[in-house]
């Protein structure tokens, strides 16, 4: 191992330790990349003087933490994923009398207000709970507030309407100068809460779960463990929607899901369980 890699391990270590955050299993160059934005910020000179800082400092730790979580999000993102949500999904949501969904990886909140938008528009509101999570209790408190840059709506409101958009976007949101504030109509039914899809086990029985663009930033051990998690959390035919260049197959669980989308990487839950495979 380089001095480098040592250092980054004893970090890693530290962090463990110190506040049960397991960062052992993220891919290497993704983690390597945000320690040294974190090195750089914070004006350290090695990695290992992070080390005490961290251990002594929470809010030092805090800050740490925001630059290790992926917060990467829009309105819509990829419309064409949620126009084939619309069409080969939500059809068979509206044959349960109440759904249950999971936004995994939330960040600040713009895939649950996307979700809520979709299901209002689909008349499955009143009747759906979203459960947005997130490991990072800072962009929990954002996407609670539902407070955004107007400059941000713009491209918003295109992505809305290529996905399927049926009303005019801004009837969802008020605005005041440079901010937006989603309606509390809209979030009424949006539950925020602490997960960490590294630690923490099994979140309900889901209809629908979305975990988009986070896996990509795990380990191939970390995204079969994740990936096992979601089956876990799944009902029978629910549904698990991921990233562009994210997959279920080539996994263990390769035969557990049925691709309803492949190339918008939308699968479904076989009814049939398979021999567990993911330790």
């Amino acid at each position: 191992m380089t001095d480098e890699e040592i250092e980054i391990a004893l970090l890693i270590k530290a962090i463990h330790l110190k506040y049960g955050y397991d960062f052992s299993n993220y891919a290497e160059a993704s983690l390597t990349r945000r320690i040294k934005k974190n090195l750089q910020e914070t004006g350290a000179r090695r990695i290992m003087d992070m080390i005490p800082k961290i251990i002594d400092d929470p809010q030092y730790f805090k800050d740490f933490l925001v630059n290790m979580s992926v917060n990467v999000t829009e309105m819509f993102r990829n419309p064409l994923f949620y126009a084939s949500i619309r069409e080969k999904v939500v059809p068979y949501l509206k044959t349960y009398p109440f759904i249950k969904i999971w936004s995994a990886g939330t960040s600040t909140g713009l895939e649950a207000y996307s979700l809520a938008i979709l299901l209002k528009e689909e008349g499955l509101y009143d009747n759906s709970t979203i459960y947005a999570t997130d490991f990072d209790d800072d962009v929990l408190a954002i996407a609670q507030k539902g407070i955004y840059s107007a400059a941000m709506m713009k491209e918003s409101t295109r992505n809305y309407q290529k996905g399927g958009g049926r009303e005019s976007f801004a009837r969802y949101f008020h605005a005041d100068y440079d901010s937006v504030i989603f309606k509390a109509s809209l979030k009424q039914n949006i539950v925020f809460a602490n997960h960490n899809l590294v630690t923490d086990g099994v979140f309900g029985e889901m209809n629908l779960i979305f975990c988009r663009n986070v896996l990509i930033y795990f380990n191939k051990v970390l995204q079969d463990r994740v990936l096992q998690l979601f089956y876990d959390s799944l009902r029978n035919n629910g549904f698990l929607c991921l990233g562009e260049k994210e997959t279920v197959e080539f996994s263990p669980l390769t035969g557990a899901f049925t691709p309803i989308d492949r190339k918008r990487k939308i699968y479904q839950k076989k009814y049939r369980i398979p021999a567990r495979s993911v330790q």
